[in-house]
């Protein structure tokens, strides 16, 4: 399995996650692929930091030793870790900008879903409009905290469920069809083929203060995917 190093020194990796793999051994089965057994092969010693869920791509970041493991783990449980995200989102914000506090509990009759209740435990999300085209948004999105489904679950609140979420949105991917006005299928293709398929939730950027005292800003690359979406929403898919 190939994967993408972005930054690496003597303390931490940091790796380009893809979409559908999960970030670190499942619970139940060990035999599914995940990043952090891929990345292990390589390294005599490595240790879990923090995680992306299975369905977003982007930056994650492992220690390489007992001490960076012990510094960056309290980063994140500090929440002195600036974590920012990019989503294509169905829909626009009423505000180009703002912040989400809404509480985060599991769901009361799905399992495996999450979803806002006073109860639930506090999670904060702020959010920039950074383009947006007939029907969808490019947002960019910082989280204070890390609840799970955090993003997905916020974004479906402001009424901007990300593309291509099953659980919080309406799964649907995003075509071409839906916002280019004279989209013809190729003579050769039976169905047209989606640019993105899958949630399109990218985690782009850490910012943190290093073991050294110096500040680190790592960034993570859209994959092509998102990219190719972003681009053709760019040309085709102005607001009308």
């Amino acid at each position: 399995m190939k994967f993408e190093i972005v930054y690496e020194d003597d303390n931490i990796v940091a790796l380009n996650k893809p979409s559908g793999l999960l970030s670190i051994p499942d619970r139940y089965n060990q035999s599914i692929p995940c990043l952090y057994h891929e990345v292990a092969q390589k390294y005599e010693q490595l240790f879990v930091v923090h995680r992306l869920d299975k369905d977003t791509s982007g930056l994650i970041v492992f220690a390489k030793t007992e001490d960076s493991h012990r510094y960056m783990s309290q980063l994140f449980e500090g929440r002195e870790v600036k974590k920012y995200y990019l989503a294509i989102v169905n829909g626009r914000p009423m505000k180009p900008s703002g912040s989400i506090l809404a509480p985060i509990a599991e769901h009361p009759t799905h399992k495996g879903r999450m979803s806002i209740q006073k109860k639930g435990r506090f999670a904060h999300t702020d959010y920039e409009l950074q383009e947006s085209w007939n029907g969808y948004s490019l947002l960019k999105l910082r989280i204070h905290t890390g609840r799970t489904h955090q993003i997905r679950v916020h974004m479906q609140h402001l009424g901007t469920p990300i593309v291509g979420d099953p659980f919080y949105g309406d799964g649907a991917p995003l075509l071409l069809s839906s916002v280019k006005k004279k989209f013809r299928l190729a003579e050769n293709a039976e169905e047209e083929r989606p640019l993105i398929s899958r949630l399109a939730l990218h985690a782009s950027e850490l910012i943190f203060t290093g073991m050294q005292g110096e500040k680190q800003t790592i960034v993570a690359p859209l994959p092509k995917d998102m990219s190719v979406s972003i681009k053709q929403l760019t040309k085709w898919g102005k607001e009308r």
